[in-house]
């Protein structure tokens, strides 16, 4: 390796060498903040699974705790069923109280060795249900007690109280709720003094990871989350940083293919860099319209310009209204910087339909007010539990409804519908608006692409949103398909895979 300008050899392995071992130092230290985050993320999801899984316990306690009042409400006003039976078909209870507004005790008229429950409901925030209605859980001494006003054989209400089984838990609930998960997981249920009321497995041999608490059905109990040291991700991550060094090791034997691999690498930033800068350029008039309308109206009260109350309220519902659109523009913004560096994540859980379409409609309960739209939610009965990512659907739903606020025109209709067809959830949203020509319904779903008519020309959109949604659906293993006439309106169907009971994956975009 010699040429007319002397010894290159030394410098040519100088400039291999040199990179090589840049690269190798620079590669030890993101193996160490790889470290580093892995386990940090492990325990982000974790503390997301155990939150999930006690949002599940209490919603399966809050239908329980409806039959019960149900079951009991009846007993009361028939007559032919004892309490005493009542309690005894109802594993969750423990013991039942019965008392007037006065205080007196209807049931059991001759009072426990142990009268902590009922002490405690002649007072304090049970007395509140007499005023308020509704129902509480209380922590009275050990006990957690459901209480609520249901009214007599005579038409009277009367407080009931139902203690619940510390016992009935473990075996109506708990058990059946871990049975179901992953045996890797170790969990265990903690009382408000922090006294162990379930455990999955012993625990001698296993560390904690996560410990939330229950926000409904058990106040002050918690739920923890442990995980076997056998199975510990930290010795994963630890096994894995050494076969990555010792890659790294094979990396200077290779050095050559690293520096054209990283070349293409940094190309493919590049390229990136540059569509995120197009991408920018898309979206700045859209963040300045709704910017400047909150600006306007903003600086117009500020100046006390306007005087009258209702005027200002209108004011403030604008500003509102403008700041909600620009926090879903962000937010369609970032999901896509998300989804275009392969960080979008979809954490699927078990999702009740009804609900998270209501809350999604209701969101633009305003706006759609304001534009005169007749709004049609029509949500079959007895949707099962469908695994889903709730926020992404969420946001899809929205980017529906904004798109039919924004291209509709004399006729402001708005139909939002869930159901079962085939095998797969249903969420349709359909307005009477523009329409959409059959020739770029399949054109409509690609980024930044907006239909190229005068009609919408003028509307505000980034040219993302149905892109969006394109990516939620494929994510969830489903599709979106779209029905459009020019002139007739649209109808988007998002179809959603129904996964099997007890299902709970996570999909990465």
């Amino acid at each position: 390796m010699t040429g007319p300008l002397g010894r290159p050899g030394p410098i040519v392995l100088l400039a291999v060498l040199a990179p090589a071992a840049i690269v190798t130092v620079l590669g030890y230290v993101s193996l160490r903040q790889w470290a580093r985050s892995s386990e940090l993320l492990f325990r982000e999801q974790a503390r997301d699974m155990a939150s999930m899984t006690a949002d599940k316990i209490g919603m399966m306690l809050r239908v329980t705790d409806d039959e019960l009042l149900a079951r009991l409400q009846a007993t009361l006003v028939d007559g032919h069923v004892t309490v005493e039976a009542f309690q005894a078909a109802a594993p969750l209870v423990d013991r039942v109280y019965l008392f007037d507004r006065r205080g007196t005790a209807r049931y059991p008229t001759t009072a426990h060795a142990d009268d902590t429950i009922a002490a405690g409901l002649r007072t304090g925030p049970a007395q509140e249900l007499w005023e308020r209605g509704g129902r509480r859980e209380l922590v009275i001494g050990d006990h957690v007690v459901l209480a609520a006003i249901v009214k007599s054989a005579s038409g009277e209400p009367v407080l009931a109280a139902l203690s619940r089984s510390r016992e009935g838990l473990r075996r109506q609930v708990f058990e059946g709720t871990f049975a179901a998960l992953d045996r890797a997981t170790l969990w265990e249920v903690l009382d408000e003094a922090g006294r162990p009321v379930y455990q999955r497995a012993p625990l001698s041999d296993a560390d904690l990871v996560a410990s939330v608490p229950f926000r409904e059905g058990l106040p002050g109990w918690r739920l923890a989350l442990y995980q076997s040291r056998d199975a510990s991700p930290e010795k994963a991550v630890r096994r894995q940083v050494a076969y990555l060094t010792a890659a790294l090791g094979v990396l200077l034997v290779v050095i050559v293919a690293g520096i054209v691999a990283t070349y293409r690498l940094v190309r493919r930033e590049m390229e990136m860099a540059r569509l995120k800068s197009d991408f920018v350029a898309n979206v700045s008039h859209d963040l300045k319209t709704p910017l400047s309308v909150v600006r306007m109206y903003g600086e117009t009260l500020d100046m006390g310009r306007v005087t009258d109350e209702a005027k200002r309220r209108e004011y403030y519902r604008v500003i509102t209204r403008e700041s909600e659109r620009l926090s879903r523009l962000i937010d369609n913004v970032l999901d896509f910087s998300r989804i275009d560096s392969g960080r979008r994540r979809y954490e699927l859980a078990p999702t009740a339909v009804e609900p998270l379409v209501r809350e999604t409609v209701e969101a633009f309960a305003y706006p759609l007010a304001q534009a005169g739209f007749k709004v049609d939610v029509e949500i079959a009965p007895d949707l099962p539990l469908v695994s889903l990512d709730a926020e992404a659907v969420r946001q899809a739903l929205a980017n529906l409804i904004d798109n039919a606020l924004k291209y509709s025109a004399e006729r402001r209709l708005l139909q939002v519908g869930a159901r079962l067809a085939g095998g797969e959830l249903a969420l349709d949203v359909a307005d009477r608006g523009i329409g959409i020509p059959a020739s770029e319904h399949d054109k409509i779903f690609e980024k930044f692409y907006r239909v190229g008519r005068s009609e919408t020309q003028g509307r505000r959109g980034s040219g993302v949103g149905l892109a969006l949604v394109r990516h939620v659906a494929d994510a969830h293993g489903g599709r979106v398909t779209v029905e459009s006439r020019v002139g007739e309106g649209s109808r988007f169907t998002i179809w959603l895979p129904v996964a099997p009971k007890g299902e709970r994956p996570s999909r990465a975009s």
